[in-house]
């Protein structure tokens, strides 16, 4: 995906917000896609999935059980 000025990119709140935190960036590219990228990387190739296909990986991680610590 090229760098677009108008794309903002945001972190997730459980990423703490800091600049040295691993974590992903999502975007919506626009009403029918979402881009996703590597925040240690920006300027990689971002994935780009349709609006349902992350709806349901995300709905898939907050279903999820619980790992034993």
């Amino acid at each position: 995906m090229t760098a677009h000025p108008s794309i903002r990119w945001r972190k997730s709140s459980f990423s703490g917000g800091g600049e040295g935190n691993d974590c992903v960036e999502i975007s919506e590219a626009d009403d029918a896609r979402i881009a996703i990228r590597d925040s240690k990387y920006p300027a990689r190739a971002a994935l780009s999935v349709s609006a349902p296909v992350f709806a349901a990986f995300v709905g898939g991680l907050k279903d999820r059980p619980e790992y034993p610590v």
